[in-house]
């Protein structure tokens, strides 16, 4: 039968394996086909896998036994800056360019052990670092939607691949919405899992408090289905979850699941001001609307705090992307050059192979850190932190979920921003706080028109679903009532 890539999702995908309509090596060639057609434009993909049709081949194998799991053959992209063992991880920078991963992270590991075949590892912001995976070392990747449009980031890569048909689901990261923001962009679904819900071992860290790995899929049912294989605890990573911890938390699912009345929403329209796009707002208010009509309760809540995020998280982040960042200093990771001392080659080296948005978050981070100002910056930051996850606790007391736009316009024009590092910043204006708190988020597609049909002069716009810790199952179930089908 003739593969229609639009049309498919992990399960339909499942049940074509089983009754034999087509393999996973076909569908593997199909996606390379896609690839080669499309990502000469794009440029979501850093490398294709030469051994993904060898991967392929293997899962057919496990089907035809009868082995195979819901994830077993499936083509899945990964952002690259998580280690798959004896592939380059270059997490988008000149430093990595010839790294190659001495071990797979977790999340690769379980991944694995269903039988998913990876196809190719995706673009992004260099470490992470940007919001429109312009600051990539290997040039930016396009919003497949509008070539003269950005992706977003970091993930952009990851969140192209799934919007252009180029694999059926990918994993990125989050640091400050980097998963969320491209999938707004991009018209797909982004996951942030809870803060430790998913191992960070084999990732390359950011910002080590704020990171979460998660799915950028085409719908709801999609990402739950790959978060349910990633999550869980870790000996690796001490920040991980038990799941005994983690099915405790699950207050919000077992009172959709005691009665037949649907959650209450909360939304805080004391934060959703100046600078929302009016189209962005339009929509937001139309899917409120159709919240209402499906039985949902729309409650007004107060965040005292939330003004201060973007704030905290600007110096929070810089100052452990300063950390973090130390060990790239030619010695022990990645490029070196020689210069006319030990201090000359460290200064050489990081000059070489860091980019300008890197260079800039660490000098920001090691001025926060430094003497003097360490209580006045860091550790004030620290203090506002606790407060907005106060904010939220208490507004929580009283609904299950809670409503935003996912970025305050759509996707911007490639180079729009790139010489205004603040108005890039505040893209991020509502999904760093469930990255300050831990909080779980998605982002789906609002329904832009009555057409829902996605172009140059109507882009996609996301709409931003945050739920208590460990209460996941909340928002797929939020999540899949108003998705655009």
């Amino acid at each position: 039968m003739k593969i229609e890539l639009a049309k498919l999702t992990i399960e339909k995908v499942h049940k074509h394996f089983i009754d034999g309509d087509f393999t996973s090596v076909e569908l593997t060639q199909a996606y390379i086909d896609e690839i080669k057609k499309k990502d000469i434009d794009i440029h979501a993909y850093l490398e294709v896998f030469r051994d993904a049709i060898e991967s392929a081949s293997i899962a057919d194998k496990r089907i035809k036994d009868g082995e195979a799991s819901l994830l077993t053959g499936i083509p899945i992209a990964i952002k690259d800056n998580i280690l798959i063992k004896g592939k380059i991880a270059s997490s988008g920078s000149k430093m990595l360019e010839n790294y190659h991963a001495t071990y797979d992270a977790t999340v690769i590991e379980k991944l694995k052990r269903e039988g998913v075949v990876f196809i190719g590892r995706t673009n992004m912001d260099e470490f992470a670092m940007g919001g429109s995976t312009e600051n990539s070392a290997y040039g930016v990747t396009k919003n497949p939607l509008d070539l003269e449009r950005v992706s977003g980031g970091s993930s952009g890569g990851s969140a192209a691949v799934v919007a252009a048909n180029m694999a059926l689901a990918s994993l990125g990261s989050d640091t400050g919405g980097s998963i969320r923001q491209p999938a707004s962009f991009c018209g797909v679904v982004g996951l942030k899992p809870t803060y430790g819900a998913v191992s960070r071992y084999g990732v390359m860290a950011m910002g080590s408090s704020l990171d979460q790995i998660g799915p950028i899929c085409k719908t709801v049912r999609d990402s739950e289905i790959i978060f349910d294989i990633i999550r869980g605890k870790d000996i690796h990573d001490g920040t991980t979850i038990d799941n005994d911890t983690y099915k405790s938390n699950l207050v919000s699912d077992s009172q959709i699941k005691s009665n037949d009345k649907k959650p209450v929403l909360g939304v805080p329209w004391h934060f959703l001001g100046d600078g929302i796009d009016d189209k962005v707002m339009q929509s937001f208010n139309n899917s409120i609307e159709k919240f209402k009509k499906m039985g949902y309760e729309i409650k007004e809540i107060k965040l005292p705090n939330i003004s201060f995020s973007l704030m905290v998280y600007y110096v929070l982040m810089p100052a452990e992307v300063s950390s973090n960042m130390a060990r790239f200093d030619g010695m022990r990771f990645g490029l070196y050059k020689n210069g006319e001392s030990g201090i000359d080659d460290y200064f050489e080296s990081r000059r070489a192979g860091l980019g300008r948005e890197v260079i800039r978050r660490i000098l920001l981070g090691t001025y926060v850190l430094s003497s003097g100002y360490y209580d006045a910056y860091y550790n004030r930051a620290n203090a506002v932190r606790r407060m907005i996850l106060d904010d939220f606790s208490k507004a929580f007391a009283s609904v299950q979920a809670i409503i935003t736009p996912t970025t305050p316009s759509s996707a911007f024009k490639i180079g729009e921003k790139t010489n205004d590092p603040v108005a890039m910043y505040l893209e991020d204006i509502f999904t760093v706080t469930a990255n300050l708190t831990g909080l779980p988020a998605i982002s789906i597609p609002m329904k832009v028109d009555e057409t829902t049909e996605y172009s140059k002069t109507n882009m996609p716009i996301g709409l931003q679903i945050t739920a208590k810790h460990g209460c996941e199952s909340t928002l797929f179930e939020i999540a899949k009532d108003i998705e655009v089908k």
